[in-house]
């Protein structure tokens, strides 16, 4: 089909009446290659495809162009809550609570309130703690000589959001299964509810607990940390308790599964590319393109949208009430993000919002830069002491819906 724009004059066509490719974004062999399904689905249609639920866009162009129209949806997260039978449920309040489904004034406070806690110079504040956090890992894991890659992978951003927010260590083992439940969340797998129960619960405690510690202990000691910056947002009114105590189990969530699955990602990108690899060793800038390569060849993310006021785009009416999916992490895959978008070139001249990892409009990801960091910080140690990684086995993989990752990377290496 062309991608010619279409005549302005033209009637417009309701999305339920276009003849569009379908998308089995549900089934495992989907998540085990999405960037092909697009691929062939981009074939039929330029732009928009149908999904079990809804729609999904599939063109970069289109998602840019597109989400202009941000202020007429919303996060679509309730709808998943609705679907999964979790209404009124620990895990369905935390989600009805989190900043990212607020919307209008609830949401703008919200944000402008916890800017200067994520902002480009607090992430760089804790690179230290970064690299401390990684050498102890490998210290710890190298002597082995081969492990799960993804399983090391995952105890990195829990260590380091510990650190960043004064807890003890000894708790990542008990909070890391509470977490890798949660990022299945938005795989709409009724299977999963009651690990995401139970996760929920034990992270609400966690907060809470943490929350009570630090204000017996009337604040850390020495210069402020991430929590005293979030309790003092709290104390100034700008937050309610609730909110505070839902953002600490969304501050876990989020930076646990976007850093794990990039630096997985990278891995799985890298172990076979060895001269890029050991240029990640030998250079922090350089680490930093190949991450911002991977964002752009396959990341985690991706995004549902409620339609709440009706959009006209192309052509094409989208109903109030529809949902769209945003698959922010293969946004960099077609012809209209990059030239030759299936090649894997850390070194290309990247266009500015060549890929939208971290999402686009006004819930664009309010940790991306901590998480930019982590992830730069960590590959780099990586790829400088784990030296001529082999793989051991064929990776698996996360459902594609919620947040897509590899479930398992297998690998051997070398002494440093």
């Amino acid at each position: 089909m062309s991608r010619r724009a279409p005549d302005a004059a033209a009637p417009l066509i309701d999305a339920d009446d276009l003849d569009l490719p379908f998308l089995p974004i549900e089934d495992p062999a989907f998540a085990a290659d999405p960037a092909s399904q697009f691929r062939r689905a981009r074939d039929a249609h330029p732009w928009l495809a149908r999904i079990g639920i809804g729609y999904i866009v599939i063109e970069h162009a289109a998602m840019r162009e597109m989400m202009r129209n941000d202020a007429r949806m919303v996060f679509g997260f309730n709808e998943v809550v609705e679907h999964m039978g979790a209404s009124g449920t620990p895990w369905g309040e935390f989600i009805k609570g989190t900043i990212q489904v607020q919307s209008g004034d609830t949401h703008a406070r919200l944000r402008n309130a916890l800017r200067s806690a994520f902002s480009p110079r607090m992430a760089n504040r804790y690179r230290d703690v970064m690299r401390e956090q990684i050498d102890k890992l490998l210290d710890a894991w190298l002597p082995r000589g081969r492990f799960d890659f993804e399983e090391f992978a995952s105890y990195y951003p829990i260590s380091v959001m510990c650190r960043m927010l004064g807890m003890r260590e000894e708790v990542i083992p008990e909070i890391r299964s509470s977490l890798e439940a949660l990022g299945l969340a938005m795989s709409m797998d009724r299977r999963y509810l009651p690990e995401l129960q139970r996760g929920t619960q034990l992270l609400e405690h966690t907060a809470r607990s943490l929350i009570a510690q630090r204000r017996a202990d009337g604040g850390k000691s020495g210069d402020a940390d991430l929590l005293d910056m979030v309790l003092a947002v709290r104390e100034s009114g700008e937050m309610s308790e609730d909110e505070l105590v839902n953002l600490l189990i969304f501050m876990f969530v989020g930076g646990y599964d976007t850093s794990k699955n990039v630096i997985t990602l990278m891995m799985h990108a890298l172990i076979d590319r060895p001269g890029l690899y050991e240029r990640c060793g030998e250079s922090l800038e350089f680490t930093r393109k190949a991450m911002h390569e991977t964002l752009r060849f396959h990341s985690p993310a991706s995004a549902l949208r409620k339609v709440v006021s009706d959009i006209d785009f192309r052509g094409v009416r989208f109903p109030s009430g529809s949902l769209v999916m945003f698959p922010w992490g293969f946004s960099g895959r077609d012809p209209t993000a990059v030239d030759e978008p299936d090649q894997f070139d850390p070194e290309r001249k990247r266009p500015q919002g060549s890929h939208f990892a971290f999402g686009m409009g006004a819930h664009i990801c309010l940790g991306q830069f901590i998480g930019m960091a982590q992830i730069e910080e960590g590959f780099h140690a990586i790829a400088r002491r784990l030296r001529n990684p082999q793989r051991t086995g064929e990776p698996g993989w996360r459902p594609y819906p919620g947040t897509w990752g590899i479930a398992g990377l297998p690998i051997a290496f070398g002494p440093a």
